[in-house]
């Protein structure tokens, strides 16, 4: 990453998200996400010991804090990647305890990953096209009869078309995954999480790796997602992004949430 200061960004930023005295788990106006004593080890390491906390709708909260402060660790419990050894936790008031993550896709929580998943022998597009749901071709009893698919897949196509070249991908929409940079690759993951129309979108070090050529591109781009009404979490390193674009901020240290603001 760069020193140099970001472009400012003139969109202004949501107030009035929580109540009260602001502290570690307070109570936010309008949660999405609330989790309860969720608390996750491997072996004697505590990597996540969360006793409350709640993610406020339509607003961009940023989770930062040290390496092995328990983040990934968290964003993987939220979304059914790992599984907890104690807690609760609820996403739009439905319980997510137990519910694996492809449910939890399906349910509107969507999350990219600081190591890109792109697969690299499908296209641009052949990847953007995995990530619509509900896609009828994808029984093997319907795979038979094109008639029953045709018209979704075609649909799918220029959904996915739209969002290439809203995030400047669509010139790339034929070469294989595996030739994109690693700033092309998080635009990508990013663009695909959103085939499935998400509520919530969780970013996972965003700026990891990205050329500074495309840092405000990313930012803007995040800032829409917000702007089209989703709520945005995101763990990040880079404090110039997290000045620019976060409407709250949480802050973990050693698995716990240690401050809020």
């Amino acid at each position: 990453m760069s020193d140099e200061p970001l472009a400012p960004v003139a969109r202004p930023k949501t107030t009035g998200l929580h109540e009260g005295e602001i502290r570690p788990g307070v109570a936010k106006v309008d949660p999405i996400i609330i989790a309860d004593g969720v608390k996750r080890t491997f072996g004697g390491l505590t990597a996540v010991n969360v006793e409350h906390l709640e993610i406020p709708r339509n607003a961009i909260t940023a989770l930062i804090g040290p390496n092995g402060a328990g983040k990934t660790t968290f964003f993987n419990l939220l979304t059914g990647f790992d599984k907890p050894d104690e807690g609760s936790w609820t996403f739009d008031g439905t319980a997510l305890a137990g519910v694996p993550a492809f449910k939890v896709s399906r349910m509107g929580a969507v999350r990219t990953f600081q190591l890109t998943k792109a697969l690299g022998l499908l296209t641009v597009l052949e990847n953007m096209k995995l990530g619509a749901t509900g896609q009828r071709g994808e029984s093997f009893l319907a795979s038979l009869f094109p008639f029953l698919w045709r018209k979704q897949d075609a649909e799918i196509e220029e959904r996915a078309r739209v969002l290439l070249k809203k995030f400047k991908l669509d010139a790339k929409e034929s070469d294989f995954a595996a030739s994109l940079s690693g700033g092309q690759r998080k635009l990508l993951e990013m663009a695909r999480a959103l085939m499935s129309s998400p509520q919530f979108v969780m970013l996972d070090e965003p700026m990891a790796g990205v050329n500074p050529a495309l840092t405000q591109s990313l930012l803007d781009h995040i800032l829409d997602l917000k702007d089209e009404g989703m709520t945005v979490l995101f763990v990040e390193h880079d404090m110039h992004m997290v000045r620019h674009i976060a409407d709250w901020v949480v802050v973990m240290a050693e698995g716990k949430i240690v401050a809020e603001g």
